[in-house]
């Protein structure tokens, strides 16, 4: 805590301590496009734009889920946090590695600040994948998965017999209703006075599936709307934002429009390079390990020709060496490779044919991981001050600035569920 004690400060960053419960929401893959299609059928979103301020910021580069979550809890980038991706490539033990330990974080979260400085902290993530890393410092605190809800306990998670506290059973993670289900948990821990503060972390299932006009899309968010009407409705302080947004990434027929970038080096006299995706994780399903960021990691010798063979392969936006990319992106250099590729807008990058499982997009593929998934909404439930305003009109936003944002950067309202001020960042 602070010599003054109502504001505490993490990496670099000074937090005041809100005299309301602080609920910040990460809608994984939710592009504005989607909030757009489904504000028909969304009132309660619509009523905390009126309220509030709603604006559009970008995200982490790559636009992956695990950057972009930590970014948000630490409120550094991943040049400070570490975390970049799913994995990288490690070069002294020669082993590529999944960076899903608290280990690989390098800088304390902004949650466990909260709960440093006496407040109660929950997290619930829909992925299993996240919650150890999102957790990480929380010490007492409530820090569960929708995906393993069902193994919860005290000892584990700070909380047990979750399925029986929410009254139904946890969907898996190939469902829409985990994300749904992630909502109804934290709107069920702020009415039973379990958290002062609450991070809530979706997962993007129906967005790697479904466009935003399609109606599968829409019903999804008239779901999510209610339970975020809940929540608002419990008098808290609300952040809305995405990790990153998605777009279809196929050819005519439907086939992944992926271009492999091993084979192709490897084809065009560039041999010996190691691509790494950092997308891959368990959850196949929902992208086949096929996203519009890669690093690559060659030897020194041969960076400049594998650089020229990789610009003209069709679909490729940016090729970058490691200090450009560290310097452009706020990346951690040891953990990007000697190149970083980036995608155009409907394209994505693989390895080889043979290292690929994409029975589950043979028919249809959505993805992300660059430029042109940065876009992602910006949403409070209370008008910002004067500067804040400003700059989120100005299109000056990170999404991991949301924390200070709803700490330093809104004005009191009358009454739990805020007034009806203009919004100022649309």
């Amino acid at each position: 805590m602070d010599g003054d004690e109502m504001t505490f400060t993490v990496n670099g960053n000074r937090f005041a301590l809100p005299d309301k419960p602080l609920v910040l929401v990460c809608l994984d893959g939710t592009a504005p496009a989607y909030l757009e299609a489904a504000r028909d059928v969304m009132p309660n979103l619509e009523g905390i734009r009126r309220r509030g301020v709603a604006g559009v910021a970008r995200s982490v580069i790559p636009s992956f889920t695990n950057p972009n979550n930590l970014a948000l809890v630490t409120g550094v980038p991943p040049s400070v946090n570490g975390i970049c991706g799913n994995f990288y490539y490690d070069r002294e033990r020669d082993r590529e590695v999944m960076m899903n330990d608290p280990a690989f974080l390098r800088c304390p979260t902004v949650l466990a600040g909260f709960a440093d400085a006496g407040r109660s902290v929950a997290m619930v993530t829909a992925k299993d994948k996240l919650r150890r890393l999102l957790g990480a410092g929380l010490g007492n605190g409530i820090c569960f998965s929708v995906e393993k809800a069902h193994e919860a306990t005290e000892a584990e998670n700070g909380i047990g017999r979750v399925p029986a506290a929410i009254g139904r059973d946890n969907p898996g993670v190939y469902d829409p209703e985990c994300s749904v289900y992630c909502l109804e948990a934290g709107s069920w821990l702020l009415r039973n006075r379990l958290a002062d503060v609450l991070y809530l972390s979706t997962t993007d299932y129906v967005q790697h599936k479904w466009p935003p006009e399609a109606e599968e899309a829409r019903a999804f968010y008239a779901r999510m709307d209610r339970f975020l009407g809940e929540i608002e409705g419990q008098g808290v302080v609300l952040g809305i934002t995405a990790d990153h947004g998605m777009n279809d990434k196929t050819f005519p027929d439907g086939s992944p429009r992926v271009r492999y970038l091993e084979s192709l080096l490897a084809d065009r006299g560039v041999a010996g390079a190691r691509v790494i995706l950092p997308i891959t994780d368990p959850y196949v399903v929902h992208h086949g390990a096929l996203g519009s960021f890669a690093t690559v990691y060659i030897e020194p010798g041969r960076v400049a020709a594998a650089r020229r063979v990789l610009a003209a392969i069709p679909g490729v936006d940016e090729v970058l060496v490691r200090e450009e990319a560290e310097a452009r992106f706020s990346l951690p250099g040891d953990r990007i490779g000697d190149l970083v590729v980036l995608g155009d807008r409907h394209t994505v990058f693989g390895r080889t044919p043979e290292w690929h499982d994409l029975s589950a997009v043979r028919r249809g593929l959505r993805s992300h991981g660059g430029l042109h998934e940065r876009e992602v909404p910006f949403i409070l439930n209370r008008p910002l001050k004067p500067e804040y305003a400003g700059r989120l009109r100005g299109g000056l936003v990170d999404n991991y600035e949301i924390l200070g944002f709803l700490c330093n950067g809104t004005l009191p309202v009358n009454g739990d569920r805020g007034n009806d001020a203009r919004r100022q960042g649309d």
